[in-house]
């Protein structure tokens, strides 16, 4: 499964993802295209997404069962043991233009733990 959530996006890139996921609600787009065809759509995203932001999510294999990507989004994924979480930025600080590493992947300490014993 792939979700893409556009916001403040041309309304031909919105036609142009509807061609192989569907729309369910304003710029939400669901399907289950192949891993290549996902990265392709997700090039396509980013370069043309004008003034807006993107936010990509797919299945993946990791304790979550899924991961993220974001494109001039507030919010950015940070690996926390293992498991992908969204960042919010503090309301204090001024916002970061550098884009975070991506997440690792693998298994966390603790799931490592849990299957091989304490050793």
């Amino acid at each position: 499964m792939t979700v893409i959530v556009l916001a403040n996006c041309p309304p031909g890139l919105r036609g142009f993802l509807t061609r192989w996921l569907l729309e369910v609600s304003p710029g939400v787009f669901l399907g289950s295209p192949s891993a290549r065809v996902r990265d392709i759509l997700w090039e396509e995203v980013r370069q043309y997404r004008g003034k807006g932001r993107a936010l990509l999510a797919y299945q993946t294999d990791n304790e979550q069962g899924f991961t993220f990507a974001t494109h001039e989004h507030a919010w950015h994924p940070t690996d926390h043991e293992g498991l992908v979480l969204l960042k919010r930025p503090s309301p204090h600080s001024p916002p970061t233009t550098n884009s975070p590493s991506p997440p690792r992947q693998g298994w966390s300490k603790a799931a490592k733990r849990r299957r091989f014993g304490n050793s």
